[in-house]
């Protein structure tokens, strides 16, 4: 399924609006990078996948704006580890 990825800037967070929930991903900018901090999928939504699918696109996201991630939120961490080959997306 495709999603459409929302820069909500105000509140520093990516998001995905989902049949009324929203599925997130928030951040602390820094010096030109994008310190991610928290991942948030309500409930309702939970054992999708959605969580890697709104990871991905954000790291992509970051990537178009030449800057790079640094990971501070444990499942982008487990993430990470699982997924090395995304290493290029972070500082």
């Amino acid at each position: 399924m495709s999603y459409t990825l929302i820069h909500n800037k105000k509140a520093s967070q990516y998001e995905y609006h989902i049949d009324g929930s929203i599925a997130y991903i928030t951040y602390d900018e820094q010096n030109g990078n994008m310190h991610l901090t928290h991942t948030i999928v309500p409930e309702v939504l939970a054992g999708k996948g959605l969580a890697k699918t709104l990871l991905e696109a954000v790291l992509e996201e970051i990537k178009k704006d030449n800057k790079k991630a640094v990971a501070q939120c444990s499942y982008i961490v487990k993430y990470l580890e699982k997924n090395p080959t995304a290493n290029h997306y972070f500082a």
